[in-house]
């Protein structure tokens, strides 16, 4: 693809699971990539595996050292480091705080150190990997549910205030994928998700169909539209079919 030959990319969150996809599409394509991990092994593993660079740490801290080590250009970033943060309202705060710090506030570090450059050049890519979960929900996950409907939000944001500047923004909204985020969600995710679950080289192939139709919203579940419209159309039909969902797995025993 063309659009990313030579490219600058940097992925967090990218020693397995989607983003190890992400970053092997990517290198496969002709990028330069920064695979980044807070698993200094997992992020080494990746790295050597496809010709990057490692980065490992925290994905709040770490794009200016993806970006030198990208000679000074990050032209996409991969914001796909997330938390999966199961539990109710009833949460301790610090796993509140831990889910909206990595699934949000990680974005909108790494946006405040990317957009000077990005908006000066006239272009950038910001790949956010949200989940339906920010477009729809999950049971038995307040703390993700509600920090990526954030994430999507500050995508759909970042969009439409510099699209004309030259930004590409990309929301990716899957459901269940074969990843180890599946596996912890238990219970819920074997009863919500696993039915339908994909393999991390889908969701890949599903942002790059993206790429080439220039798309903000990227559904790997091409039926998580059909929610969403439901969602907005008939709210109260929609909780409902929700509400009976959550019964249905507290019947499981959770």
């Amino acid at each position: 693809m063309g659009t990313v030959q030579g490219a600058g990319v940097v992925v967090t969150g990218a020693g397995g699971g989607i983003g190890a996809a992400l970053a092997r599409r990517f290198a496969a394509e002709g990028a330069r990539v920064v695979v980044n991990d807070i698993d200094p092994t997992r992020t080494k593993t990746i790295a050597d595996e496809i010709g990057a660079t490692a980065v490992p740490g925290d994905a709040s801290e770490i794009v200016a050292e993806a970006r030198d080590a990208l000679d000074g250009t990050v032209d996409v970033y991969c914001a796909n480091a997330g938390l999966a943060s199961p539990g109710d309202a009833f949460a301790d705060e610090g796993v509140w705080a831990a889910a909206w710090d990595v699934n949000v506030m990680a974005h909108v570090r790494a946006a405040r150190t990317l957009l000077p450059d990005w908006l000066e050049r006239g272009s950038g890519r910001f790949v956010s990997t949200v989940s339906a979960a920010g477009l729809l929900t999950m049971v038995g996950a307040a703390p993700y549910s509600v920090s990526k409907h954030g994430a999507y939000a500050f995508a759909e944001w970042l969009s439409l205030t510099y699209r004309h500047r030259g930004l590409k923004v990309h929301a990716i909204c899957p459901q269940g994928v074969r990843t180890d985020m599946l596996t912890a969600a238990g219970s819920a995710g074997e009863l919500v998700l696993a039915p339908t679950a994909i393999e991390p080289e889908d969701v890949a192939d599903a942002l790059f169909e993206g790429i080439e139709a220039d798309r903000f919203l990227i559904l790997p579940h091409p039926e998580v539209a059909g929610y969403y419209e439901a969602r907005a159309a008939t709210p109260d039909r929609w909780l409902a079919g929700m509400s009976h969902l959550q019964q249905k797995w507290e019947g499981t025993g959770r």
